[in-house]
């Protein structure tokens, strides 16, 4: 069966895997007296109609690359509509149908190749579940740092491939229809829509795509994201802009849909009513996004690309210097 069918399959199943969890565990919760409360507050109108907007806006954004994280929690902290204490299980649990859906969409929106996605997903999500014990030893604010002046590091190169300026603006490779369905220097060549790009990544580069992704999921254990750094780390290594979008879905999506998501849920550590709306709400945001980024050619998505890197690596430094003083 083709890899790319089965990765879409998984996402149905990670959807529908979310959907009866949250059902079962809702009426576990009715039962009980802080269950009640909980479910209560979040249909109060004020918590209702906030929590719906976070879901379609962030979830928007989210599809972007931006993230949909950060700015929930924020939105939520801003409107008090959801407790402190349920944010993380809110974020991970109401998240997944709309992560999920961004995977089935993408993965085969720009025709990325299915061993150069499927390993790199299944190695960040690795690195996801095998986080704890490796990045027990990783200094949380210097990670930070690191992320927030490498991202910003990278979207200059990346600006500057992108608009042909000084050293790096050498590192632009143009192919050839006589190259098509061919491998250059270790990427696989093809069409994608008007342009012609690197579609997935044979030999060294892909064991070092795998291995990069690998870290950025275990990093995902200390709260860094990882849909900037992959996008970073596709464009760098010479794919199509286009084929971070299925690669950094697919892992984060995996990663919710059959890891924290289910722990969260049985734990009852999250917003009920909340979850929903973000489910609901995000799916909306995700279709919205989805026609946007799939019209977009190599350079817009490109420029895209360095908008997020920038943002991203302002809020890492943002986090680091509030980790510094808070040390201090």
């Amino acid at each position: 069966m083709d890899a790319i069918l089965i990765m879409k399959a998984l996402s149905v199943i990670g959807i529908v895997l979310c959907v009866i969890m949250m059902i079962w565990k809702q009426g576990q919760l009715a039962k009980t007296p802080e269950g009640k409360a909980n479910i209560e507050w979040g249909l109060k109108p004020k918590n209702l109609i906030a929590t719906t907007i976070v879901g379609v806006v962030a979830n928007f954004f989210d599809t972007l690359g931006i993230g949909s994280f950060a700015p929930s929690s924020s939105a939520f902290k801003l409107t008090k509509s959801v407790d402190d204490l349920l944010v993380p299980g809110t974020l991970n649990v109401g998240d997944t149908v709309p992560v999920c859906i961004e995977a089935f969409l993408f993965f085969d929106a720009f025709n990325i190749d299915p061993l150069t996605c499927v390993l790199m997903c299944a190695t960040a999500t690795i690195g996801a579940f095998l986080g704890a014990s490796i990045v027990s030893k990783w200094d949380r604010t210097m990670v930070r740092w690191g992320f927030g002046i490498g991202l910003i590091i990278l979207a200059i190169i990346m600006l500057c491939r992108w608009g042909g300026w000084g050293p790096f603006a050498l590192g632009n490779v143009e192919y050839s229809e006589a190259q098509i369905g061919t491998i250059v220097d270790g990427r696989i060549i093809h069409k994608v829509g008007e342009d012609i790009a690197a579609i997935g990544l044979v030999g060294g580069k892909l064991v070092i795509a795998c291995v990069i992704n690998f870290l950025l999921g275990a990093a995902m254990c200390l709260g860094v994201g990882l849909y900037a750094p992959c996008m970073a780390l596709c464009v760098l290594i010479g794919l199509h802009t286009g084929m971070a979008f299925p690669i950094m879905m697919g892992s984060c999506a995996f990663l919710m849909a059959f890891g924290n998501g289910p722990k969260f849920i049985m734990e009852g550590r999250y917003d009920v009513i909340a979850c929903w709306t973000q489910a609901i709400g995000g799916a909306i945001g995700v279709f919205l996004a989805y026609y946007i980024v799939k019209s977009m050619n190599l350079r817009t998505l490109t420029i895209l690309v360095v908008i997020v890197c920038f943002i991203t690596g302002l809020l890492y430094l943002k986090d680091a210097i509030t980790d510094s003083k808070s040390k201090a």
